[in-house]
């Protein structure tokens, strides 16, 4: 009897023990804020009434947190920002904005507002009806920096955000993509804008979008450059390139807003006193990554693992008729427009503990370490 009320005082005491480790761990560190499109919606799309999903198998089939069931990320397991989280030591995953479990202690360890279609601009990713734009995502995490207030109180949770929290941005490929590139909702705006004048709008609503988050505390951010846009089977399919080519015309403008942006994120920089803005290279290691993909373990940086239509899979997205790949970890892409898991994995640890020319001016881990 003594010995088993002993047995029990001590798995008690071990449970305070790791509860409190576990809480302290997260204060440590801080929180995960992350806002973006679908490469790191996590779920949010789920709960609007949307052309844009991916709440529909085999979506997430290598997700083990769900069991292999469809959770709203676009790809077959975790997103960048799940692997990054993972790695930095939060213990859960940023909590969708929109999933009714987003309250009190949930939302410690940080939250996830990024939207499958989101751009940067408002106008875009109208062909899917709704999505949240990253003026709404931000609307959003006014919301919860109230929040965080009640949680914490007003003077630990402006030092929590400030000190210890990272507000990641991956965002800007749909600007292209589902918006200027595409001719059904963009004539007027391809007639009137020149590419010029179409990044000019994007970085001046960008800066607005970045200075709002800092007035709100934000201080560590990490955003990612668009990647090579022009090399997604979806483009290379609707354009019936070969296996090693990719469209010139996204590619340019990718190149050219990423210009702009490092521009802008040190004007930022030098302006925001106390900020620290990080731009992670996602077209140089996308780009390495497709040009070399054997290099890499892959077998295919051209066709999408899970899709259907033409040479690469390239047309229909991911869903319960799409064909798809026997070995989901040889390919690159998982469907028409986004990486697999085994493409974010060596992304996001390149993000993590790479040199100035993966991120820079640090990598995340130095980041957090700030």
């Amino acid at each position: 009897m003594a010995m088993a009320m002993n047995l029990r005082l001590s798995s008690t005491l071990a449970c305070l023990v790791l509860l409190f480790a576990i809480g302290k761990a997260a204060e440590e560190l801080g929180a995960s804020f992350i806002f973006g499109d679908s490469l790191v919606d996590s779920g949010n799309n789920n709960y609007l009434s949307t052309l844009s999903r991916a709440n529909i198998r085999p979506n997430g089939i290598d997700f083990k947190a769900s069991g292999g069931n469809p959770t709203g990320r676009y790809t077959n397991g975790r997103t960048i920002g799940d692997i990054i989280g993972e790695e930095l030591g939060e213990p859960n995953y940023s909590i969708p904005f929109l999933s009714p479990n987003c309250t009190g202690e949930a939302i410690r360890y940080g939250v996830n507002y990024a939207s499958g279609g989101a751009g940067i601009l408002n106008a875009t990713g109208r062909i899917f009806v709704n999505r949240i734009g990253l003026d709404v995502q931000i609307d959003y995490f006014n919301i919860t920096r109230k929040q965080f207030d009640q949680l914490m109180g007003a003077a630990n949770a402006k030092d929590y955000i400030m000190k210890k929290s990272i507000f990641s941005i991956t965002i800007g490929a749909n600007d292209f993509l589902n918006n200027y590139l595409l001719p059904v909702l963009s004539i007027g705006a391809r007639i009137s804008q020149t590419p010029d004048s179409f990044i000019d709008d994007m970085i001046n609503h960008l800066r607005n979008q970045l200075t709002r988050l800092y007035q709100m505390d934000a201080r560590k951010f990490v955003i990612g450059n668009v990647g090579p846009i022009g090399c997604i089977p979806y483009q290379k399919t609707i354009n019936q390139l070969g296996e090693n080519q990719c469209v010139d015309l996204p590619n340019k403008l990718a190149i050219q807003y990423n210009g702009r942006l490092k521009d802008l994120l040190a004007s930022l920089s030098e302006n925001l006193p106390g900020s620290t803005f990080v731009e992670a290279n996602v077209y140089a290691l996308v780009l390495e990554l497709i040009t070399n993909y054997d290099k890499y373990g892959f077998t295919t940086a051209s066709r999408a693992c899970c899709g259907n239509g033409g040479q690469f899979a390239g047309i229909i997205p991911c869903g319960p008729t799409s064909s798809m790949c026997t070995d989901r970890s040889k390919h690159v892409f998982w469907d028409p427009y986004h990486p697999s898991e085994a493409a974010n994995v060596i992304v996001a640890k390149r993000l993590l503990d790479g040199d100035e020319n993966d991120i820079s001016p640090m990598n995340l881990r130095q980041l957090r370490d700030l």
